[in-house]
């Protein structure tokens, strides 16, 4: 007699596959991505097994939106009613979550997000909105710690590729930790993501990149996660730790060099994890997608048959890595934890000039074919990480300032915030001017989540 599957932990799935959004009708984010996942799902009886509910995404609003992002011209340009779901997904997963109506959450939603950066003038790497960088300041709005010290998160980034927005948007953040898994830059889009890329001159550490080798299978994820990334979060002590989920590390995925099955992502998900999953990239629709997915589904319940999935094209010496490989990453992930643990005094990137960090910035957006000039600043302060200041203009947007105050920000950081957001509109020079306050008090009004 086969035994009944029990879940040891209660999951909460936000299902959202974007019927009416899709970049071109063959394009790889397309709506198939996460159809064949909801029928595999559904036909594996994942929803029968007790623990395991299914939800509806709530809408994100244009103002929790522009919690995360400067998004110019302006929301309604930059966003869809499709992106205003897949972040409303992202939020009711943490929802779930910090209610405690779940132990666990994944958001399995499109469009991705996590290409998208701080500054957002449209479409870059299939991404528009940053889903997780939304849901991160839901959280800090309505889920304050109750000693009143700012509320530590992580985020584990294990697409394939380098998740350049959500390092951008938490490149100063001394609260959030943002480490990326990811083939080598030097070898896929977008091509960053290295070691020295670890943070701003408030966060120098807390940005933790692990360039991967292609070819790199299951072993070597879990080798990373083992030995880089859980004694970095043991470290850090985060109160919620998010995986960016991304699939296209698969070893039929059509845009990358990777060899992790559906076992290894199951395998992956178990030793990380997360409170909360959301769903990134991944491409190869029916060979992979519906499988992984059911594979993260299952170990976030914790339920062991994960092990047991094999996909149609799964074979042995698919997922076998060379040794050269292992010995690579070896000596990469004592790498990673002397940059976490032994940070440089200053960012790799950029200059001092006065009381400010600078660097400058030139953004390709490679689906809508506009490049971005940027300057960004950080204000150099000894009580605080330092008010942001960002000079942005495109063939889309003409110059124009987007001052960040931190939700930290020192009375003096705040008074500069203020001080030069007003000089700019008195000038006459920009075209916009944006001023994000993080300590911005939260809406009171709250949607209720529906099941299906």
């Amino acid at each position: 007699m086969i035994e009944p599957l029990v879940a040891s932990r209660s999951l909460g799935v936000v299902f959202f596959p974007a019927f009416d959004w899709a970049i071109a009708p063959t394009h790889p984010e397309r709506q198939e991505r996460l159809l064949y996942t909801r029928d595999q799902l559904h036909e594996e009886g994942l929803f029968d097994i007790p623990g395991i509910s299914e939800y509806r995404p709530v809408f994100a609003t244009y103002e929790q939106l522009e919690r995360a992002h400067f998004l110019l011209p302006d929301a309604a340009r930059v966003s869809t009613e499709s992106h205003l779901a897949a972040a409303g997904g992202a939020i009711t997963a943490a929802r779930l979550v910090l209610e405690k109506k779940e132990d666990r959450a994944f958001a399995l939603v499109r469009p991705p997000g996590h290409h998208s950066m701080r500054v957002s003038h449209g479409n870059r790497g299939f991404c528009n909105i940053n889903n997780e960088a939304v849901m991160i300041e839901y959280i800090r709005d309505h889920y304050p710690r109750a000693d009143g010290m700012p509320l530590k998160i992580a985020i584990v980034d294990t697409d394939v590729h380098h998740g350049d927005g959500s390092q951008d948007i938490f490149w100063n953040d001394p609260h959030t930790l943002f480490i990326s898994l990811h083939q080598d830059g030097r070898t896929l889009y977008p091509g960053s993501g290295f070691l020295d890329e670890c943070g701003g001159p408030g966060a120098l550490g807390k940005t933790i990149n692990i360039p991967l080798p292609p070819e790199t299978c299951d072993s070597g994820y879990l080798f990373a996660i083992r030995n880089a990334v859980l004694p970095i979060l043991a470290d850090f002590r985060p109160d919620i730790v998010i995986n960016s989920a991304g699939q296209d590390n698969h070893f039929t995925d059509p845009l990358a060099n990777m060899r992790l099955s559906a076992r290894g992502y199951a395998a992956l998900n178990s030793e990380l994890n997360p409170d909360i999953a959301v769903l990134e990239g991944g491409y190869a629709i029916r060979g992979a997608l519906p499988y992984v997915n059911l594979g993260i589904c299952l170990a976030l319940a914790g339920i062991q048959a994960a092990d047991e999935i094999r996909e149609p094209d799964w074979t042995e010496k698919a997922i076998r890595q060379r040794p050269e490989i292992s010995a690579y990453i070896e000596q990469l992930c004592d790498q990673v934890l002397d940059v976490y643990f032994h940070p440089p005094k200053t960012p790799a990137a950029g200059e001092r000039k006065g009381q400010w960090w600078q660097r400058q910035k030139n953004i390709f957006y490679d689906t809508d074919m506009l490049r971005e000039r940027q300057l960004e600043s950080w204000r150099l302060c000894d009580a605080c990480s330092g008010l942001g200041k960002i000079e942005t203009a495109s063939e889309r947007v003409r110059p124009s300032l987007c001052l960040l105050i931190p939700r930290h920000a020192c009375p003096a950081c705040r008074a500069e915030g203020e001080r030069l957001r007003h000089e700019a509109e008195k000038s006459g020079l920009y075209a916009h001017v944006r001023l994000l306050a993080g300590d911005k008090p939260a809406e009171t009004a709250k949607t209720g989540i529906q099941n299906y």
